[in-house]
């Protein structure tokens, strides 16, 4: 399904679809001998969108979830630890952008007082809330949906929640720049300088400067179309490219220090290690075009 401007989309299509994947690796990973996070919720939604007629993927794309569940579980532990630092350095305010089925607000150990933003598609985030609230579980801060399309103009939709810009901020970037065209992914990232107070911190899951290279698509779709020829029904397996801008766009890092953020930048490859993990070697040449990017605000950006 191709994308456009002003596309929508509830949990079992179109991107919305891909947090039901992300939540099958979580899912895995909790069910594992020695999981690097648990997200006991993670199957919840799995049953609740397979109770509204979802199939959950089988074949090439079930084959494709577990192979990335290594990196999936890495991307997930360093964003709950992201969260964590924020917390003990004394940050009690958090946004989690385009936030799918993370569940953090309902399972990390939050510091007293702490507030979690959630900002995405109305159909996702009430999805996630009446799953959770068939099963009676409660957040762990407190959890204010802000339910505003990214490509809108989602400040005013948060200030108007209770978000506070005068407090330092601790923002995720999960699993999203690809889903947005370059000229929005330049704006997310003003527009987060802008709502941010000195010592506000960013995590950012970004890519390689070659990602967006014609050489690594060609290589992905090779692998994908081999990956659908070996099973059964892997006319049914989607390419994420589809859901992709593939467009030129600034490197992240470079983005962010010349707007005042102090940033170190983790390449997925060292992060898997750091947490015993590796890509199968089968799989994009056993390693992701990706890496892990934290930034601290040393000062208000002028411009």
């Amino acid at each position: 399904m191709a994308r456009t401007d002003d596309d929508s989309w509830d949990i079992t299509e179109s991107v919305g679809a891909t947090a039901l994947g992300v939540a099958m690796a979580r899912a895995h990973e909790t069910a594992s001998d020695t999981p690097l996070f648990t997200d006991p919720y993670a199957q919840m939604f799995l049953d609740a969108a397979a109770a509204r007629g979802w199939r959950p993927p089988t074949g090439a794309m079930a084959q494709r979830i577990r192979a990335i569940g290594n990196y999936a579980a890495s991307r997930t532990k360093w964003f709950d630890e992201f969260f964590l630092a924020a917390g003990a350095a004394g940050i009690r305010q958090s946004v989690i952008l385009a936030a799918g089925l993370d569940a953090r607000a309902w399972r990390l150990p939050w510091v007293h007082d702490s507030v979690v933003f959630e900002i995405d598609q109305p159909q996702v985030l009430r999805f996630k809330e009446e799953v959770l609230a068939a099963h009676r579980v409660t957040p762990k801060a407190r959890h204010v949906a802000v339910a505003v399309d990214l490509r809108q103009d989602w400040p005013k939709a948060l200030r108007d929640a209770g978000f506070d810009p005068t407090e330092p901020t601790a923002w995720s970037v999960e699993g999203l720049l690809p889903y947005l065209p370059a000229e929005a992914q330049d704006l997310l990232f003003e527009r987060i300088t802008e709502l941010s107070a000195r010592d506000s911190r960013i995590g950012v899951e970004a890519f390689s400067a070659g990602f967006f290279s014609e050489d690594h698509l060609a290589r992905r779709r090779e692998q994908i179309a081999k990956m659908r020829a070996e099973s059964d029904d892997g006319h049914d397996m989607p390419d994420p490219e589809q859901l992709w801008y593939i467009e030129d766009r600034p490197y992240v890092p470079d983005w962010l220090s010349e707007h005042c953020w102090e940033v170190a930048a983790l390449p997925s490859d060292d992060l898997m290690a750091r947490y015993h993990r590796a890509m199968p070697a089968g799989l994009t040449e056993g390693t992701m075009s990706t890496e892990f990017v934290e930034g601290i605000l040393t000062e208000k950006f002028s411009g």
